[in-house]
């Protein structure tokens, strides 16, 4: 039998108090990625970043911005 998973959302953040949540979802994509090219691939507390932008993002949003990325023509500053 497969082990249960817990299932959470992203946790409160002051910076982004109101319901909507889109600026949260983008700082959370960004942050990620700036995370991962400041301390490596291999630094796991970015993951923290992932996690929320992966709980909250729409799927399209961070599949048009990986392809973005992808192109170099993601508007962001990474």
């Amino acid at each position: 039998m497969p082990a249960a998973t817990t299932l959470q959302t992203a946790p409160f953040d002051p910076r982004f108090p109101n319901t909507n949540q889109t600026r949260y979802c983008y700082q959370s994509y960004l942050d990620f990625h700036r995370c991962q090219k400041v301390k490596g691939e291999s630094y796991s507390p970015c993951q923290y970043f992932k996690k929320v932008y992966g709980s909250i993002c729409p799927n399209g949003w961070v599949e048009k911005w990986d392809g973005q990325r992808d192109e170099g023509t993601f508007p962001g500053n990474i």
